[in-house]
């Protein structure tokens, strides 16, 4: 493993584990100072739309400007919102408001980020390491959702909300430090990225075009906008599923759900440490069946505790795999100096239906089948569409197709 990215890799995931401190210590405050889960829905939509929305200019960018430098500027954006936040807060004039607008802020940088890092990743290491790399990048919110609660909630009380945001801060700084070390290479400049400059509203588009002309992407990319609307709808379910079947014990649900964050941790570890299948797409397609089935379905099915936490721990597990061997085909098959408009126009494509699945859930559940049923079914139809892609020759040979031919 390159240096470079390990170093980065480090900075990152400390950063990560700050800002979820800081998102912890910032629900808490939301919930004690409104009393209104609406309140914190509504932080956690003003943080996600702009990341959505802004995505596919901020490929344009991406491609545009120095990788090393989108993510130092994206990284220093969201530290200053934290400050911001701390200043609010230590004078006393923090509001909801306030936090809606700064996640706002946050939400559009992110869009920045998270192409840049791909990006940079691919040109980091060789191809043969991208899934082990993949896998690490796969631990970093994953070890963040275990371990951010639990020291933001043993710290309150010793330094509160205003030492948690200043460790936050520190972990900025740590972030920038090993960005400020690393040596990330800019790509060489393929025909097809030289062919797709343009306006800022034709560069835009390219990153749809590119994988619409691309049978294997374009294939790829269609499975998982239909597979991710059933994950959506399982992810959103399982806290009322559990809280509803448990007369509201919030331990019971935190037991589930921190078995789920240990199901994540050991699939990136476990990616992290093989690397994954030569060919990848069984992973892919494997993968998204057993989180659908052993995940969702055996959650709708589970009547106990041990039964949900099986079901959480195995619904996290595959989600490295799936996900990170998907991210390493994309990154093999894509030229490097145009990843970061083409992995903007896919994180767009998968996320919409995510969304729509977030928000048609909850009705779904309420007015047709109850909570069981549906994730019983959101399963079942999810494990369809990921074993479907091996009827298709497009999915199933996405990584042998030959791209001179538009495959």
């Amino acid at each position: 493993m390159s240096k470079s990215f390990v170093g980065v890799w480090l900075g990152q995931t400390v950063s990560i584990l700050g800002s979820g401190m800081t998102w912890f210590a910032l629900t808490i405050w939301a919930w004690q100072a409104s009393g209104q889960p609406s309140a914190l829905s509504t932080v956690s939509f003003f943080a996600f739309l702009p990341t959505v929305l802004f995505t596919p200019l901020a490929g344009v960018f991406v491609d545009r400007w120095n990788r090393k430098t989108v993510m130092a500027l994206s990284d220093s954006a969201t530290a200053i919102g934290t400050l911001f936040i701390l200043i609010l807060f230590s004078t006393g004039q923090l509001q909801l408001w306030h936090i809606y607008i700064i996640s706002a802020l946050a939400g559009f940088f992110t869009a920045f980020q998270y192409p840049a890092y791909m990006a940079a990743v691919t040109t980091l290491l060789p191809k043969e390491q991208y899934g082990r790399a993949q896998g690490m990048l796969g631990l970093s919110p994953a070890l963040s959702g275990i371990l951010a609660p639990v020291f933001a909630a043993a710290l309150l009380d010793r330094i509160g909300m205003r030492g948690i945001m200043l460790i936050d801060l520190a972990t900025f700084g740590l972030a920038l430090a090993t960005l400020a070390w690393a040596r990330i290479p800019q790509p060489e400049t393929s025909p097809v990225g030289q062919d797709s400059r343009g306006s800022l509203w034709r560069e835009m588009q390219f990153g749809f075009k590119y994988i619409y002309a691309k049978t294997g992407l374009r294939s790829l990319a269609a499975l998982f906008v239909l597979a991710n609307f059933f994950l959506a709808i399982g992810a959103t379910l399982v806290a009322p599923l559990v809280l509803s079947q448990t007369g509201n014990d919030e331990g019971v649900l935190a037991a589930v759900q921190s078995l789920g964050a240990v199901g994540g941790i050991s699939g990136g570890i476990v990616l992290s440490v093989w690397g994954g299948p030569q060919r990848r797409v069984h992973a892919v397609f494997l993968g998204g069946a057993g989180a659908c089935l052993l995940g969702i379905t055996w959650l709708g099915l589970g009547t106990s505790f041990l039964l949900w936490a099986a079901g959480s721990f195995f619904f996290a597990f595959f989600e490295p795999m799936v996900e990170g061997n998907n991210l390493a085909i994309w990154q093999a098959r894509v030229e490097a100096d145009v990843q970061g408009r083409v992995f903007s126009a896919r994180q767009l494509l998968v996320q919409i239906p995510y969304l729509l699945g977030i928000l048609v859930s909850g009705p779904l559940a309420e007015s047709i089948s109850g909570i069981a049923p549906l994730l019983i079914l959101a399963g079942l139809a999810g494990s369809f569409i990921f074993l479907s892609g091996y009827a298709f020759r497009s999915t199933r040979e996405v990584e042998v197709l030959h791209p001179e031919l538009g495959a």
